[in-house]
């Protein structure tokens, strides 16, 4: 990617190119930052609530996707390859990792999760976002990028790998609210 060649042999670029970042990116970024971080600490959460994060972040990536490649004709290639690693990601988290992190529990008499704090939250916010602001980028220094197919699928199958995470976290979650919550009650392997 160009982007990476710039900065590796003419560092003062990155210099350039944050300054040249709309101030409303930050403030995005900021108020990004600030919801990952608030699921650092354990807490409480009402079922829909817990769906805010999955779908807004799904709702930001196909925004991306759009963005970055529609009217190129690369759309229905993008499409298919975030539906399908979202699809891959999802499955092969669940399968990894059936059960929520341990001390998650369900109280069906207040409808709100119990939710232990993590890190991985943080993080996938903060790849999403990382990953359209190198895409941006990338297209603001070749446009040219935008008709080419492994650049389209690398960018979609990123978006799609993120959220696959995302839905697969809401899915575990969603799982304590039909069935037992003793069936989740030892811990994982996982723990970020």
């Amino acid at each position: 990617m160009m982007i990476f060649q710039l900065v590796a042999h003419q560092p003062q670029a990155l210099g350039t190119i944050v300054r040249h970042t709309p101030h409303w990116v930050w403030g995005l970024l900021a108020a990004l930052l600030a919801l990952g971080a608030s699921q650092l600490a354990p807490r409480r959460a009402s079922p829909l609530r817990v769906c805010l994060v999955p779908v807004s972040l799904t709702i930001f990536a196909i925004y991306g996707l759009v963005a970055a490649f529609g009217g190129s004709g690369q759309e229905a290639g993008a499409a298919g390859a975030w539906l399908g690693a979202t699809i891959g990601s999802l499955a092969l988290s669940l399968w990894r990792f059936p059960a929520p992190l341990a001390g998650t529990r369900f109280d069906p008499a207040t409808n709100t999760f119990a939710l232990p704090g993590s890190v991985l939250p943080l993080l996938l916010i903060a790849g999403i976002f990382l990953t359209k602001y190198i895409v941006g980028i990338e297209l603001a220094l070749q446009p040219s990028q935008a008709q080419s197919a492994p650049f389209v699928l690398t960018v979609a199958l990123l978006y799609g790998a993120f959220n696959g995470l995302f839905v697969a976290r809401l899915a575990r979650l969603w799982r304590l609210t039909r069935v037992h919550p003793s069936r989740f009650a030892t811990p994982q392997t996982l723990k970020l």
